[in-house]
């Protein structure tokens, strides 16, 4: 029911009861609650607030918040900064009509409590220390969820959190596949709406900076910014609107679909992005005389605005973006691929390898291409592009190749000779391997370039136990290159920390778990009358690490659960094969 609002003997509103929006105007209100009649007339229903003693308003509470969040900064920034008092009010203070505001209504006796509710010498990650931030109830507030994150645009411009969502989610950009510039991105909050990214790409990028909190207070608006970003992909293409920002969103989308278990989602979004990608012609060389646009595509999709530099290369790190999504996701799922690469002007991929967005700004950067990139490496021309972002999508493209070449070989391996298809493949990966960081000095790499390298490695060791999984039943050789295989991908799993595993891509997981099953298939055959001689303890052992890491992993990104109850469940029954024997 709504209160009643105090009226002086005139038939007037008592003076400091007007809502805080009317005094703002300078309007006459009638103090009615919830709303007054001239925010419920102006359709601002949630903007009516009162400061009349009872409490903290909404507004009041948000700026706590960001003045916590300020302090949290400094404390990040300076680890001798001590912060100030906290003052703390009663919650609940005796009415008093003559009270104007919250901070000096009777009995609202402050307590002075000098500390830091954050330790200045915390390791934690960003996206960990950004969450542990301070609620002000002990329970979700209401307002957070329909004013605080109501509109990211308002509260960007009022309370300044946009940048510390993008803080959050910075680190984890690479993981996402994402190849933006984030200085550019910050100051973007500051243009008008019309200039800044759009809507679905911000919403994408605050759903993942709750996502990789949980499970912290701020994760509780997944789902807030999940429907925004879905509504801005739909409006987006609906009006054909800064597409580039839309196939980055979808991206995002799809990934934080498949890493939470939501994999026909997830699977749709791959898809659809993958198709929108190679309909907007992304697959295509940025210029020079490479480049074919079949009937102007660009031009109609909304991309001949992209200038020079950091936006044109942007471009090409979106494409990529889709192309390892789309290839990699799309052996996990066992799904046909969408973007192609064939002979049709259409889908052949001649896209330059992707660099660094920051190689692009200065102008280092190759945005012309005249041949067809990916074929071009898989017949074994490994030269061209030795970034983290070429060499992730490298991986992505011999990954693919090899699930795609194991699924059509449905003959046993006759004689000694292989599949020249398969000997083209390997040559390409012996080739390849040489120019990356061998796996023994991951731990001297950045922690970005690790985490992506950590994959990248992961993704060739297992491609080669695809390509040659089906023939080591008939063949020794082929036996040995998969175990090879399968104990490397073991062994990058030990340099793998705690902290390490926030920051993996999730298609990890679908590597492992192909790992597991190999290893399984090893422990059967050393347990089998023709290898009695041998003991199956070291592969137990090598199943128990990476059963360790598939559990870790799937604590973050629940996407292994049941991968990990079938791979329990099989060791469970041959150990009891082993005990009866």
């Amino acid at each position: 029911m709504a209160n009643k609002a105090t009226f002086t003997d005139k038939g007037t509103l008592q003076r400091g009861k007007a809502c805080l929006r009317c005094r703002k105007r300078k309007m006459r209100c009638d103090g009615n609650r919830p709303a007054c009649q001239q925010c419920t007339h102006a359709k601002k229903p949630d903007g009516c607030e009162y400061d009349d003693g009872k409490g903290k308003t909404r507004t009041q509470l948000l700026r706590e918040t960001i003045q916590q969040l300020q302090q949290r900064v400094r404390e990040l920034e300076d680890p001798e900064y001590i912060s100030p008092a906290v003052m703390l009010h009663d919650p609940h203070p005796p009415m008093s009509e003559s009270s104007s505001s919250s901070y000096d209504s009777a009995g609202s006796t402050p307590i002075s409590i000098s500390h830091s509710p954050y330790p200045s010498e915390s390791k934690s990650s960003p996206s960990e220390t950004w969450t542990h931030l301070p609620v002000s109830s002990p329970s979700p507030s209401p307002f957070m969820s329909d004013i605080f994150f109501e509109d990211p645009r308002s509260y960007q411009s009022s309370f300044d959190l946009g940048p510390i969502l993008l803080d959050i989610f910075s680190p984890h950009r690479h993981q996402c596949g994402l190849g933006i510039h984030m200085g550019h991105l910050r100051e973007s909050l500051n243009l008008s709406p019309d200039e800044q990214r759009h809507p679905a790409l911000m919403n994408s990028i605050y759903l993942w900076a709750c996502f990789v909190s949980r499970p912290k207070p701020l994760s509780q608006h997944e789902e807030s910014f999940l429907s925004q970003a879905l509504d801005g992909v739909r409006d987006g293409l609906r009006k054909g609107d800064k597409l580039l920002d839309v196939i980055q969103a979808s991206c995002l989308l799809s990934l934080y679909f498949l890493a939470n278990g939501r994999l026909v989602e997830g699977s749709f979004h791959a898809s659809a992005v993958a198709a929108l990608a190679v309909q907007c012609g992304l697959q295509t060389a940025v210029s020079g005389e490479g480049s074919y646009n079949p009937s102007s595509s660009r031009e109609r999709l909304d991309l001949d605005h992209i200038r020079p530099g950091y936006q044109e290369g942007e471009r090409v790190l979106t494409f990529w973006q889709v192309y390892n999504l789309d290839c990699c996701w799309s052996v996990a799922l066992r799904k046909p691929r969408v973007a192609l690469d064939s002979e049709d002007p259409w889908t052949s991929i001649d896209c330059p390898w992707p660099q660094d967005i920051t190689d692009y700004e200065s102008g280092n950067a190759t945005v012309s291409n005249g041949f067809p990139t990916v074929k071009t490496f898989l017949q074994g021309d490994v030269s061209g592009g030795f970034s983290m972002q070429t060499w992730r999508a490298k991986a992505s493209a011999i990954f693919s190749r090899a699930d795609q070449l194991a699924a059509s070989w449905r003959y046993r391996l006759s004689g000694v000779t292989y599949p020249e298809e398969f000997q083209v493949l390997e040559l390409t990966i012996n080739r390849f391997l040489p120019t990356i960081l061998p796996i023994h000095q991951l731990n001297a790499t950045i922690l970005e370039e690790k985490h992506t390298l950590i994959v990248v490695h992961t993704l060739i060791q297992v491609s080669v136990l695809m390509l040659y999984q089906r023939f080591a039943q008939d063949d020794p050789v082929t036996y040995d290159k998969c175990s090879a295989a399968a104990k490397a991908c073991v062994a990058i799993t030990k340099f793998v920390s705690e902290q390490d595993y926030d920051y993996l891509d999730p298609i990890i997981g679908s590597c492992w778990t192909t790992v597991a099953e190999w290893l399984i298939c090893e422990i059967t055959n050393i347990e089998s009358a023709w290898a009695l001689s041998m003991t199956s303890t070291d592969v137990r052992n090598d199943i128990s690490t990476i059963l360790y890491a598939m559990t870790t992993l799937n604590a973050r990104f629940p996407v292994l659960g049941i991968s990990i109850s079938k791979i329990q469940k099989r060791m469970a029954e041959l150990s009891l094969n082993s005990n009866v024997a």
